[in-house]
């Protein structure tokens, strides 16, 4: 089978190469499916440039969503069959052909959703979920930060605190992706490119206004959202793309990102109440299989009732063929895109 492995960290067009791979054996509670597409997360971002700790050695096939057939079966699956076509959790393993996938992480799709919409709740709606379901209690008009409300986790977090009747403010690099977040129900948009979120959030709401924040920035981001919680109030991180914007080698910029961090005090938040929640689905699917399985099929239950829908990027409708995978690449690094992307084969 083609595959696509990470032979060297650094520059997108540099970092993969084509190679041929045996196809692999499902054993156990595993499929194999044969893939028609996979999902680009950040964290596929920060393993090309050597941030990411979970990464396997080189050469090493990233991947954690995918899109495609199931064609065989370990021999305790009892839930899927042969033909099924679903979208899966990959532990590694989703740029290739072929990929295995525990039972318990696939849902059935149907035949007419896109693999970007499919690779998207798998990944993205799934991380949200996990966020304002199972991590918290969001009431209604509770205030909700929400940074990057126009990436693929940020705009299913708007949508799904929105059900709750949350009062949702967002932030957002350009005009066009605060027009994106204002259609899918923020109710307020910030441009951090030109305004200082934290000081224009005090002007409009006054001191500490939020019940809840959500951070995949990380660094001096983390700090001031930090202190926007309201006493009782809860701060979910669940990335740190400040890295991805740092020009110096892997130790200097963690180091950059860590100091950007600052001090976090925990007598003081307990003092305050807050809550500092710390988001790996890798983790979830890891240890708590049943728990991400019901965060799975909450999601695509929503989404076949039609109450939320993934955003994708404007560019191939979020589909970039395997030949364009560097400038998927670069187009998720750069902060740029709007939404999920995903490559196809």
């Amino acid at each position: 089978m083609k595959a696509f492995p990470l032979i060297r960290y650094g520059n997108a067009h540099e970092a993969f190469e084509e190679r041929e791979l045996d196809v692999p054996t499902p054993t156990g509670t595993e499929v194999l499916i044969k893939v028609e597409g996979f999902g680009l997360n950040f964290a596929d971002v920060m393993a090309r440039r050597g941030l990411y700790q979970d990464t396997p050695p080189l050469p090493a096939v990233l991947g954690y969503d995918v899109v495609g057939t199931i064609t065989a079966l370990g021999e305790k699956v009892q839930h899927l069959k042969i033909g099924d076509r679903v979208v899966a959790l990959t532990r590694f393993g989703g740029y290739a052909q072929y990929s295995i996938a525990q039972e318990f992480a696939c849902a059935k799709i149907t035949l007419e959703t896109p693999v970007s919409v499919a690779c998207a709740l798998a990944t993205q709606f799934c991380t949200a979920q996990y966020m304002i379901e199972k991590s918290m209690r969001i009431l209604e008009n509770d205030k909700v930060l929400v940074h990057s409300g126009a990436g693929g986790v940020g705009s299913a977090l708007i949508q799904l605190a929105k059900r709750k009747k949350a009062y949702v403010i967002t932030t957002v690099g350009s005009k066009n992706k605060s027009e994106i977040a204002k259609k899918i129900g923020a109710d307020e948009v910030i441009l951090y490119s030109e305004e200082d979120f934290k000081k224009e959030i005090e002007l409009r709401h006054g001191l500490k206004p939020m019940m809840a924040v959500f951070d995949a920035i990380g660094g001096k981001n983390f700090r001031k959202s930090m202190s926007l919680l309201m006493p009782s109030g809860t701060l979910c991180a669940y990335g740190v793309a400040e890295n991805t914007q740092s020009k110096g080698g892997p130790l200097l910029t963690g180091i950059k990102t860590l100091l950007g961090f600052g001090f976090l005090s925990p007598p003081l938040m307990m003092m305050n109440g807050n809550n500092l929640i710390g988001v790996n689905m890798l983790r979830v699917a890891d240890h708590h299989p049943l728990l991400f399985k019901e965060i799975l099929t909450e999601v695509i239950e929503l989404f076949n009732q039609g109450q939320i829908k993934p955003l994708v990027d404007t560019v191939h409708n979020g589909q970039f063929p395997i030949s364009q995978l560097a400038m998927a690449h670069e187009l998720l690094e750069t902060r740029k895109s709007i939404g999920k992307i995903s490559v196809i084969f």
